[in-house]
């Protein structure tokens, strides 16, 4: 009896789907703190407002538009105003009953197109670089402030929001509304207006964010297998971060020299260091100093015994 091999279909599906499962390098100084509860429960509402700020676009610019959402991130402030462009219509907000400022972000060439077609143009490809005159900011602030008023709509699920416009601004390096390691919620959206394609977002204090998303999620906004499996995950972690090989160091204070004095080192020479006699010795990792000790031995082995960090004499 011949045996058929195996189909390589089958391999080949299961060697793909490893592929796509690389790990992806965790930064514990920047902890990911957006869920994929609290996504999923942004996405539903940013999706919503997709479909409204399409229809206001339309209407007010009297020409097919198109917006779609593009992606929600959680990223710091300096990041957001680093990937955009110089020059840019920014649109400052506050959020009641969310501290901070957001922001509504329409490129500067989008935010000219849609004022030329609401004044009756055709909406060139070529559009002025500048600040807006305040007739064009008139123009314009009709439209932000309905846009708004469906954000609002949109999230009234989450957070009952009162956005209130309060500034302008065209230089994202001078918007300073946070500081540059605040974390923001960035949500991005596709703009396509005839068959231009641009870039919205959205940029909301995550902090203030966080406990209304919270409450919407709730506990039964997921299933027992999901809640289960996330506890699974949470102890596996835990226990496989307590065997992790970390590497210690023991060692004296440094003692600082000027080039001269290395350069003219010869054996036998003896350095004096700066490392007070009674002074224990810094117990480091990655040049963190985390405990104090005292050298020692244990046996035939060189030892450190950990103790007391002693007061400073003031």
């Amino acid at each position: 009896m011949t045996v058929a091999p195996a189909s390589p279909r089958t391999y080949g599906g299961r060697a793909r789907r490893r592929g796509r499962t690389e790990p992806t390098p965790y930064d514990f100084r920047r902890p990911i703190q957006l869920s994929r509860e609290h996504q999923r429960t942004l996405q539903l509402g940013f999706d919503g407002f997709a479909r409204q700020a399409t229809t206001v676009f339309t209407s007010s610019l009297r020409t097919v538009c198109q917006v779609t959402l593009a992606g929600i991130e959680q990223r710091t402030y300096a990041e957001y105003v680093d990937s955009l462009d110089t020059s840019t219509y920014m649109t400052l907000f506050t959020a009641d009953p969310i501290p901070g400022t957001g922001v509504l972000e329409i490129p500067l060439f989008a935010t000219m197109a849609c004022i030329d077609h609401m004044l009756g143009g055709p909406g060139s490809d070529e559009q002025p670089d500048r600040p807006l005159t305040e007739i064009e900011d008139g123009v314009i602030g009709g439209l932000i402030e309905r846009l708004l008023g469906e954000m609002r709509y949109s999230l009234a699920s989450i957070v009952a929001l009162d956005p209130v416009v309060t500034g302008t601004e065209y230089s994202p390096q001078f918007a300073q509304l946070a500081a540059a390691s605040d974390v923001m919620v960035v949500v991005a959206f596709d703009l396509r207006i005839n068959e231009r394609d641009n870039r919205l977002t959205i940029c909301l204090p995550f902090a203030g964010l966080l406990p209304h998303l919270t409450d919407a999620a709730g506990a039964g906004a997921i299933s027992d297998r999901e809640r289960a499996q996330r506890d699974l995950a949470a102890r596996q972690l835990k226990d496989r971060l307590s065997e992790v090989p970390v590497a210690v160091a023991v060692r004296f204070r440094p003692t600082t020299l000027d080039p001269t004095t290395l350069a003219a080192l010869q054996p036998g020479d003896v350095i004096r260091i700066d490392h007070p006699a009674a002074a224990p010795l810094d117990v480091t990792v990655d040049g963190n100093t985390f405990a104090h000790a005292t050298a020692g031995s244990r046996g035939q082995r060189l030892a450190a015994l950990i103790v007391d960090t002693p007061k400073e004499k003031s």
